[in-house]
């Protein structure tokens, strides 16, 4: 049955535990899954999985947004970028046609408004520390000024600022591309990154750890958060080192709170104009409160369930500590019949339901799992508010959707967040960062649970609902919600889903996302027809009023089109 996008998650409260998993036995007894798609579940084809690349979020694609990506490529562009005076209210030298009306909008015109921000290329700054044409960048920043969007967000990388010795930091780029925002009267959100750029599905820009950092993982690979099988990943450090004095004589908060305190004295005057508006506190693999449970580069693939990655020695000691103080020195182990990457929860002895994850042993292991995600964000946010005393923090939360309508939500549990079906396991996350006066960013709101069943079925997905418990958890404790695109979005559908989100339309209290960032600045989204529909976004995210609202499904919408084939609403 065909399902309006503009569906609001106001129906979509999570269920309950035995409902849960009743579902999910349900339709795992109701369909049999083929022997390809249990072994592997690889991709499709080579192009059939969308990943966000560095947000934590993997997607397959829908088959509609390969439609659109279809018709657009088959559209003449004239143009790569819009002028700045372009406006989705031009008129001129069209004619008029007729488009199917397929969903109804929602008028957003006086409703709160939502600051919107957009993300920059993840390479805006090379090895060296350089601005990469600036003249470029700031063209396209003047065409962002010009339909009002309020800011851009940037990740400074450890692996650039202190690359080769410690404590010897390069800000020159940073400070050339900040003097540019601030010209332009823009905002920044800026991103304490330090965890590596490339490995993952999509990435195409490779920045790791500062070579310094490299040199002493080649003989202690065990800074590093490990696999049960050994295997070391080399993307972030592993919390386990958070209080152990290997980087050179400081622990890892303590490299952390050093490079955020070089950050703040550097660029003070722009703290003082309040040009910046908000700090990203990098605090694990992409930038996210997690652990580095699906990573591609390890052959990971959407919908695994991923891997614990508490096996390093050091996180290894503070487990035998825990289980020793708990009365069970057996227990100082991880779990052995949880699969393995590209699992599924049916096939382990964990994860299936009745699992070995509801016993005594898994909920000590997964207590203890997700406690150590809960202290880092405690340690790295505590020293973060000294270093930028009077400056919103914030820390961002991944959206793992996938096996979420299950009773044990592996996903979750192998990324550290302890929320089975009959658990709520963000509500301690928000809590930690309600203590620390932080923001939560969350991602993908612009996805559709229709669109992940349609795709993936066997993955039992459901962003909607995850989306609406990530949220709820946050606002009951009366913590700033901010959020991102999982996925690069260039259509009115969804756009319109995350209007939706970003403005519940029954929540009683009038509820909010503080602030959005679009993913990200590139030259397809400066393409005329998308600028055009990103600009009615803005529009709508900032509560004004749009000529166009498509309001009557039972008619068909009338849209005028440029000579040239331009779309101008």
């Amino acid at each position: 049955m065909a399902i309006s996008s503009i569906q609001v998650f106001r129906s979509l409260r999570p269920p309950n535990a035995s409902s849960t998993a009743t579902a999910a036995s349900s339709l795992r007894n109701s369909q049999t899954l083929s022997a390809s798609l249990r072994v592997s579940f690889g991709f499709r084809s080579s192009v059939d999985f969308n990943s966000c690349g560095l947000k934590g979020c993997f997607v397959p694609s829908s088959a509609r947004s390969r439609a659109w990506a279809m018709a657009r490529e088959r559209e003449e562009r004239t143009e790569d970028y819009p002028l700045a005076g372009d406006s989705v209210d031009a008129v001129d030298d069209k004619q008029v046609v007729n488009t199917p009306q397929e969903f109804l909008e929602r008028d957003f015109a006086g409703t709160p408004y939502v600051p919107v921000f957009v993300m920059l290329p993840l390479d805006i700054i090379n090895m060296n520390c350089e601005l990469v044409d600036p003249e470029g960048l700031l063209n396209q920043l003047r065409i962002l000024k010009s339909i009002n969007v309020d800011g851009v967000m940037v990740d400074c990388w450890w692996g650039i600022v202190e690359a080769h010795a410690p404590q010897v930091y390069n800000w020159s780029g940073y400070k050339r591309l900040f003097q540019i925002v601030r010209d332009l009267k823009l905002k920044l959100q800026v991103v304490t990154s330090f965890h590596e750029c490339g490995g993952n599905v999509g990435d195409d820009v490779h920045i790791p750890l500062p070579r310094w950092v490299s040199e002493i993982g080649q003989s202690n690979p065990d800074i590093y958060f490990t696999n049960r099988e050994g295997k070391h990943n080399s993307e972030c450090l592993s919390w386990g080192i958070d209080k152990e004095r290997v980087l050179k004589g400081r622990t890892a908060v303590e490299v952390y709170f050093d490079y955020m305190r070089s950050f703040r004295v550097e660029f003070d005057e722009f703290f003082e104009d309040g040009i910046i508006s908000e700090i990203e506190v990098g605090l694990g693999p992409c930038g996210e409160l997690r652990y580095p449970s699906y990573p591609a580069k390890h052959g990971w693939r959407y919908p695994g369930i991923g891997e614990f990655q508490s096996y390093d020695k050091y996180l290894m000691k503070s487990l035998t500590k825990a289980a020793e103080a708990r009365g069970h020195s057996s227990w100082a182990r991880g779990p052995d019949n949880a699969g393995s990457y590209n699992s599924t929860p049916h096939e382990t002895g964990f994860f299936c339901d009745g699992g070995e994850y509801d016993s005594y042993y898994g909920r000590f292991f997964l207590n203890w799992y997700s406690r150590v995600l809960v202290d880092h964000g405690e340690r790295v946010l505590g020293l973060a508010n000294l270093a930028f005393e009077g400056t919103c923090i914030a820390a961002k939360v991944s959206g793992i959707h996938w096996w979420y309508k299950t009773a044990s939500h592996a996903a979750e549990l192998t990324a550290g967040f302890y929320n089975p079906s009959n658990r709520d396991g963000y509500a301690p996350i928000a809590a930690m960062l309600k203590k620390h006066g932080a923001a939560l960013n969350f991602t993908c709101v612009e996805l559709r649970t229709l669109d992940q069943h349609e795709d993936f079925p066997e993955a039992l997905a459901d962003p909607e609902g995850l989306v609406w418990q990530v949220l709820n958890a946050a606002w009951d404790v009366c913590i700033p919600v901010a959020s991102e695109n999982a996925l690069s979005c260039h259509d009115r559908e969804g756009y319109n889903k995350i209007l939706e989100n970003a403005k519940p339309l029954t929540d009683p209290d009038g509820r909010h996302l503080s602030a959005f960032t679009y993913l990200r600045l590139s030259p397809v989204l400066m393409e005329r027809h998308n600028f055009m529909e990103f600009e009615r976004f803005v529009k709508r995210m900032h509560g004004e009023a749009v000529s166009d609202l498509q309001v009557n499904p039972n008619k068909k919408h009338t849209k005028v089109q440029d000579t040239d084939g331009q779309v101008a609403a």
